[in-house]
């Protein structure tokens, strides 16, 4: 006997078999999700984490990061979110410029070698760009990780000091300074240190736990006297930039009043304590003070960094105004020596710069003034963005990576190029105002 089931019976079965095929590829989105999640997680720390210890293990971190954030199915929709994005096409111009002038550069090898440390400058921002998002809990165990790791190289630093205080004591009236991480690179250590205090001033203005705080205020102290004991002028005018950026924001916004006063006066009175309170800050202030009166008198002292900077400035603007089209990246450095063995034969080969002090000039000789113009607009672009969380901060991390470039070349190195990238992206991600919160 053939039995009919009732059509709604029956289509209430299929239904029932439709929602559970649902909800179970709905888990498994879910799943797959998740376990991306925690890998793009992992990935960052790891980069974190390997800053401190070789470029091979941050090189390795980085392609995991960049393979997990990029290697999937949605791909096409993640490029065209990049395509659309003015700051992550910012970033990206910062390699296209280098990258194009290889058209008209003569070194190809040297052109090849610029390349590739730029690469992280397209990859980064790509792998940013894709629709993927951290808890808040993960965001906040990334920046406490990294404040870990930053007082732990501040640290190390320290205590190569004081193991031969005396002797770095004068070795800061020659312009050598104490060993740090980043294979002594003190000009992006102290950056870096500058941003961990402000991704520190973040976190406590993300959490309110009085106990955690106290610890977070403790660090920027501490990361705040390592400035100045390391007396580097890259973090140290990158971290009075800031607290004057706070100052202003504070009276043009109209908040935090109660703070103001104790700014400025932290603004004004921190120089004068440290000339008294450390011996290398003082030496460095002395040199600065010694070179300078050469650089007025434009007089060649060998070993003077700041005397070398503004001779590499000198040829950057020579260079400039004599192809004004550019000579393309691969040239640069053989066309800086050049003008120096041609304005300053007797400069010695362990003292010369070879590319312009300044990555505006350096721009600049790579792709003329059209070099330098879309060099700016990618450089303020990051300044542009105000639909963000935290905005004073944003812009203390940006800023401050701006003026450095004016009188450092902290895109011409493997360090400066990931530092400057996945910083500024991470604070982008992490303040972000669609930041969805799982916890």
């Amino acid at each position: 006997m053939l039995y009919v089931y009732p059509a709604n019976a029956y289509s209430g079965f299929i239904d029932a078999i439709h929602c559970r095929n649902y909800n179970y590829k709905n888990m498994r989105i879910h799943l797959q999700n998740s376990w991306r999640l925690h890998f793009i997680f992992m990935a960052m720390a790891a980069m974190l984490v390997t800053i401190f210890t070789t470029r091979a293990l941050l090189s390795v971190s980085m392609i995991a990061f960049i393979g997990v954030t990029v290697l999937h199915k949605n791909i096409g929709k993640q490029l065209s979110d990049f395509l659309q994005n003015p700051l992550l096409l910012g970033i990206s111009i910062l390699f296209l410029i280098p990258f194009i002038s290889g058209l008209w550069s003569t070194d190809l090898h040297k052109w090849n070698n610029i390349i590739r440390i730029k690469l992280p400058l397209l990859f980064l921002p790509v792998a940013f760009a894709g629709n993927w998002q951290l808890t808040h809990r993960q965001w906040r165990i990334l920046a406490i990780l990294f404040l870990i790791v930053t007082i732990g190289g501040t640290c190390w630093s320290v205590c190569q000091y004081m193991l031969h205080n005396q002797a770095f004591n004068q070795e800061y009236l020659k312009a050598k300074l104490i060993p740090t991480p980043l294979e002594n690179d003190h000009v992006r250590f102290s950056w870096l240190v500058c941003a961990a205090v402000i991704i520190a001033c973040v976190i406590i203005d993300k959490v309110n736990a009085a106990f955690i705080n106290i610890l977070l205020i403790t660090a920027i102290v501490w990361l705040v006297v390592y400035l100045h004991i390391l007396a580097a002028r890259t973090g140290l005018i990158s971290f009075y930039l800031f607290l004057l950026l706070a100052v202003i924001w504070m009276v043009v916004k109209k908040e935090s009043r109660t703070y103001r006063l104790p700014l400025i006066l932290i603004l004004l009175s921190m120089p004068l304590a440290a000339w008294f309170l450390f011996p290398t800050f003082q030496n460095r202030i002395r040199y600065f003070v010694y070179d300078f009166s050469y650089v007025k008198s434009n007089t060649y002292l060998p070993g003077a960094s700041d005397g070398n900077r503004l001779q590499s400035l000198k040829a950057g603007w020579a260079i400039l105004k004599q192809h004004p089209l550019g000579i393309g990246a691969g040239d640069v450095e053989n066309e800086t020596k050049n003008w120096y063995e041609t304005h300053i034969p007797n400069m010695h080969s362990s003292d010369e710069l070879a590319l312009p002090s300044s990555e505006w000039l350096i721009y600049g000789a790579m792709a003329g003034w059209a070099g330098i113009i879309l060099f700016t607009a990618a450089i303020l672009i990051p300044l542009s963005i105000t639909t963000l969380q935290k905005r004073l901060y944003w812009l203390g991390i940006t800023t401050t990576a701006a003026c450095s470039f004016l009188f450092d070349i902290g895109l011409e190195v493997q360090y400066g190029v990931f530092l400057y990238a996945f910083i500024v992206l991470w604070c982008w991600k992490w303040l972000s105002i669609k930041s969805i919160s799982l916890t």
